[in-house]
């Protein structure tokens, strides 16, 4: 586990902000790669694949019951993007 990256869903955050996502998206993408900034001939990859952990993040968040979780799992929660949350 990349330990800059925080748990991103109710009750550890209330509101997941998109630059959340982008954060842990690039974390993730540069542990898996072994790069922290790309080569140029690899910069497409690279970037096309922080952007597809970003999407994937947030349907994974969009899509989360969470159960027991007092009054954060209570109400409906919304991502700042504006994402409903169920």
């Amino acid at each position: 586990m990349c330990r800059s990256i925080r748990t991103l869903r109710e009750p550890y955050t209330e509101v997941v902000t998109d630059a959340d996502i982008e954060a842990a998206a690039l974390q993730y993408v540069r542990k898996i790669s072994g790069f922290r900034t790309p080569a140029a001939h690899n910069a497409e990859a690279f970037h096309a694949a922080v952007a597809a952990v970003a999407e994937a993040t947030r349907t994974l968040l969009d899509r989360l019951v969470v159960r027991g979780g007092g009054q954060a799992a209570a109400r409906a929660g919304s991502t700042e993007s504006g994402t409903q949350r169920d």
